[in-house]
């Protein structure tokens, strides 16, 4: 790898934190709430330990590699066919979280904010701004997640209006979900939690390689610490009744905020929201890039302006919430598979596969 090329490693808190929180933030409580109730915090705490462990399992695998990609070790492994294959199924997954991401910031500014703004226009406007920093390279890529993770802390401040109207007993009793409602809520937190798979690609880029670990539980932390105080307020600000009805839990709370200067916080916040989900659009556009270059061989703009074209013409075509839901309800099966028992297979096979290396050099 090109030392131009590389990162430092303490940016892979900002890479993985950047990358989990996205539009997620704004109303991850309604399905959560709705399987585990006011044990949600519960099921929370559990995915971000599954979380830990798969990230420990993917680095053990990168590191027997040091210089591949998940793209590269499928191929290792599986051989070209298969592997391949594989890889095609990832390139799926990923494109598939960019178009998630990109439909459902959409619909929310057609929600909050511009009730009879064209969605294609949006659409074409965050893709433009796609085109503009991905054409950076990686570390471009990575200056803008960097940012975003500093910026995207402001939204705990918006947290303190609504905590004058907080009912502690809200989250009362304690336990009195069942372990299948808490695991179910858990299980809830799948596109909520998933980004730090990114990880898989990015490792080859990383400079000082043996202080991934720590850096990359560092950002998983960091992303526990915006996601469950907003999850305890919520749970605390609305009765159990009015978190299940909910859609935008985290937009709701904004609203009764009024300050001097901004009359509606949740509207800027919206529209601030661009910072948060533009590196959520440009790694995964990232990840895509490298698994089709893996295939064939393409250059970096002409990736960029087709998949963008195609990410358009697919946003023009879902146009209804429902078909998004049903979209994201898929997505949820597929990433818990893709991202959270994928991991274990492969270092499986990894370990078997260095084993096997090791007995022919021996030989």
């Amino acid at each position: 790898m090109n030392p131009k090329h590389q990162i430092n490693a303490f940016l892979i808190v900002a890479i993985i934190s950047a990358n989990q929180v996205g539009v997620g933030v704004m109303g991850f409580q309604q399905q959560l709430y709705q399987h585990a109730k006011q044990d949600a915090w519960i099921s929370v705490i559990i995915s971000f330990l599954l979380a830990h462990l798969v990230i420990f399992i993917m680095i053990k695998t990168l590191e027997i590699y040091q210089t591949n990609d998940i793209y590269e070790i499928n191929q290792d492994i599986f051989g070209k066919f298969i592997g391949n294959f594989l890889n095609v199924l990832y390139i799926t997954y990923c494109g598939s979280i960019f178009f998630v991401i990109l439909k459902t910031y959409i619909e929310v500014i057609n929600t909050w904010v511009f009730y009879n703004l064209s969605p294609w226009f949006l659409s074409a406007t965050l893709l433009l701004l796609l085109i503009y920093t991905f054409t950076g390279t990686l570390k471009v890529i990575v200056g803008v997640s960097f940012f975003s993770f500093v910026i995207t802390y402001v939204w705990l401040f918006s947290l303190i209006p609504p905590l004058e109207y907080a009912e502690v007993n809200y989250l009362l009793p304690v336990l009195e979900s069942s372990i299948v409602d808490i695991l179910k809520g858990t299980y809830s937190m799948t596109f909520t939690i998933v980004g730090f798979e990114i990880l898989n690609i990015v490792y080859p880029y990383i400079k000082d390689k043996k202080k991934v670990n720590r850096y990359a539980h560092l950002g998983l932390l960091g992303t526990l610490i915006m996601y469950f105080p907003i999850l305890l307020v919520s749970l605390m600000y609305f009765s159990g009744e009015q978190l299940s009805k909910t859609v935008w839990p985290t937009l709701t709370m904004l609203s009764i905020v009024r300050l001097p200067f901004i009359e509606r916080i949740d509207i800027f916040m919206i529209c601030f929201g661009v910072v948060i989900i533009l590196p959520n659009l440009c790694l995964y556009a990232w990840a895509v890039y490298r698994g089709v270059n893996s295939i064939i061989k393409i250059s970096l703009s002409a990736f960029i302006w087709a998949f963008s074209g195609l990410m358009f013409i697919l946003s023009c075509l879902v146009q209804t919430m429902t078909q998004l839901n049903d979209i994201s309800a898929i997505f949820t099966h597929v990433g818990f598979f893709t991202v959270f028992v994928f991991p274990f297979f492969l270092y499986f096979l990894a370990l078997i596969k260095r084993k096997f290396r090791k007995t022919q050099v021996t030989q």
